[in-house]
């Protein structure tokens, strides 16, 4: 096993402010799969709402939604130079990568885009290893499968991501969890899942993770 301290973090929504342009490009690609459009008097109910909670009522089933996760990636590749991360999140990542910390990137976008947009935002330093994962069996599953990959220590490695089902998986694969509230799901929501720690801005994250790892100060 590797014995160094490993962060695993989300990206959509936790490293990348790229919610509005997923909205975009559902609502374009909506109506080619006969799923209803999110308007804007919906799109706050994705914060207050568990993602699942909301699928049906869009006409959306786990089939349809892995087809349209493979279409709104193909069209993100066009977008990556538009994309930025949250304000402070370099600082952030860098204050963490410092202080010894192996950071890696788990999501359901694809590899070649998170690559391009941690190029692009000279992010790339930071990050030792990016995962591409479909959490239909269980995002939980996925995690395990990371840390398998990847010999980590199990009490040495913790998730940082903005859904309630980032909480759930990683309470489910035995690791903690920071939620952050700038993303998907409102900061009322993740807290009501409990999870080890709650970000309101990235540069919240430091103390967060020495908060839960108090035996590896940052230096």
């Amino acid at each position: 096993m590797n014995p160094s301290y490993c962060i695993i973090l989300d990206f959509d929504g936790t490293i990348a402010d790229t919610l509005e342009l997923g909205l975009e490009i559902y609502n374009r690609i909506a109506p080619e799969y006969n799923c209803n459009p999110i308007g804007p008097e919906e799109s706050e109910l994705f914060r207050i709402k568990k993602p699942q909670e909301l699928l049906a009522a869009h006409g959306i089933t786990r089939l349809k939604l892995l087809t349209l996760m493979f279409r709104i990636r193909k069209e993100m590749k066009r977008h990556v130079s538009e994309m930025k991360p949250f304000p402070g999140m370099e600082a952030a990542l860098r204050e963490i990568s410092d202080a010894g910390y192996r950071m890696g990137i788990l999501t359901s976008n694809s590899v070649e885009n998170v690559r391009k947009f941690l190029n692009a935002n000279n992010l790339s330093p930071l990050i030792d290893f990016v995962y591409s994962g479909r959490s239909f069996l269980g995002k939980d599953k996925v995690i395990r499968k990371v840390m398998i990959h990847e010999q980590l220590t199990p009490g040495r490695v913790l998730y940082i991501g903005d859904e309630t089902r980032d909480i759930e998986a990683s309470g489910e694969a035995g690791i903690p969890v920071i939620a952050v509230s700038w993303g998907l799901n409102r900061r009322d929501l993740l807290a009501s899942l409990s999870p080890d720690q709650i970000a309101d801005k990235p540069a919240d994250l430091p103390a967060c993770v020495q908060r839960i790892f108090p035996g590896k100060p940052l230096l």
